[in-house]
């Protein structure tokens, strides 16, 4: 079974919040026949549109396929929080690449940030950056850590955006008693994710780039020149990017041996009544469950909750799973009407690092943000986009995180993820 077609009809946006509140986009053509390119893209989420736009800017004719619609993956359905750093805390970036790294590592974090709000104000996009997100810590000591590496980047790093916060600040904060407290990231933020894409198209369009919806790519032949083919065309490309995430299939089995698509869910209440009573601030929250718990309002004061997990091919019953753990945080949100429930597939890697790789000299991939990837994945774009300028320290230096294969290559993996993250999540349910 194909995840591109397991829980979705071809074409359509899930029944999500974010598709119904979505900014108008024109459908682009299903390619036809045959076209030329300097780049062809694969896959319509940020890694992909932000490459297009980069590229098309500096000249180039690029070509984007995507199988069903413009930020139909993980990029138009996520929680939308653009947080600081890698999907790692700088403890485990310098452990891994050392102290002189990891600061470069942290800086590209950073430079990520800034590119997605740069772009949604010099692009015009119908997208709202709104400032902070808050961790909220479960245990004792989560809390001593979480506090104690804020000082950490603040004396080292000279990010002094984190607010500490006790109990019962956080309680202030999020009308929940479940935590023992957090911090308040300034410097983060949260957006509508599928508008960005929107946004992220559109922009790459005015560029001048071709994007062909309805256009799901069945193989590459490789060569001097590439040939990308769908059911009713192909693309005959100098240079090839991969941005398909957990939608990749098996388009790519070097990919795919590093990079696990896995699912996620999220519900969207009825609008509150009193939203004060459940967000004091207009920011978004995620905890410290390794099965991460993660929300905020809408801007018509819903709550828009994310929790859960799968690791088949069919989701669940989307609001039986994100229910519980949202009754946990918030038990006054029991009998509160659910008016969207969907879910989407993202893609993790051994590490949590994203997998940047170059798969043959003129083919070249991101993915694996590990649910740390609506500023990650737009910066890969750019980096690409640098990439097939010449300009390649960038991405090679992301291309340089170490990638391991999941245990029992593509054919065992599945399983054996499964196994692990029950354990994990068996261990949040128990406290531990």
């Amino acid at each position: 079974m194909d995840l591109l077609f397991a829980n979705d009809r071809p074409g359509e946006y899930p029944a999500s919040f974010y598709a119904a509140t979505r900014s108008d986009l024109a459908q682009q053509p299903a390619l036809q026949g045959e076209l030329r390119a300097d780049i062809c893209i694969i896959g319509a989420g940020y890694t992909g549109l932000s490459a297009a736009l980069h590229l098309a800017q500096a000249g180039r004719r690029v070509v984007v396929l995507e199988a069903h619609r413009v930020g139909f993956g993980a990029s138009g359905r996520n929680g939308g929080q653009v947080g600081s750093g890698q999907r790692l805390d700088q403890i485990e970036m310098e452990r891994i690449a050392g102290r002189e790294n990891a600061r470069r590592y942290w800086d590209l974090a950073q430079e990520a940030k800034a590119l997605v709000r740069s772009l949604i104000v010099d692009h015009a996009m119908p997208v709202t950056f709104h400032p902070g997100i808050a961790h909220a810590c479960w245990h004792d000591s989560e809390l001593r850590d979480t506090h104690t590496y804020a000082e950490k980047l603040q004396r080292e790093y000279g990010y002094d955006q984190l607010e500490p916060l006790d109990q019962a600040g956080i309680r202030a904060l999020i009308g929940s008693s479940a935590y023992k407290g957090g911090e308040i990231d300034h410097g983060a933020g949260h957006v509508h994710p599928l508008n960005f894409a929107i946004g992220l198209a559109r922009a790459a369009l005015d560029a001048g780039a071709l994007i062909h919806e309805r256009s799901p790519v069945t193989r590459i032949d490789h060569g001097a020149k590439a040939t990308v083919v769908t059911e009713q065309g192909r693309v005959i490309a100098d240079q090839v990017i991969l941005a398909c995430n957990g939608y990749l299939g098996g388009l790519e089995p070097k990919i795919a041996a590093k990079v696990m698509p896995i699912n996620n869910f999220i519900v969207a209440t009825e609008p509150l009544a009193d939203p004060s009573a459940v967000l004091s601030r207009p920011i978004a929250v995620h905890d410290t469950k390794f099965v991460v718990n993660y929300w905020r309002l809408s801007e018509d004061n819903r709550m828009l909750f994310g929790g859960g997990e799968s690791y088949g091919w069919k989701f669940p019953d989307i609001v039986k799973t994100v229910s519980k753990p949202m009754l946990e945080v918030y038990p006054q949100l029991k009998g509160t009407r659910i008016d969207y429930a969907w879910g989407g597939t993202l893609a993790i890697t051994m590490n949590r690092l994203p997998c940047f790789t170059r798969v043959a000299p003129n083919v070249m991939s991101a993915s694996g943000y590990s649910g740390h990837g609506v500023a990650l994945a737009t910066l890969a774009g750019k980096l690409m986009a640098e990439a097939l300028r010449g300009q390649s320290e960038r991405f090679d230096l992301m291309a340089a995180l170490p990638q391991p294969r999941f245990p029992g290559g593509v054919a065992m993996r599945w399983p054996l993820l499964v196994l692990a993250m029950t354990w994990f999540s068996m261990r949040d349910r128990l406290g531990w």
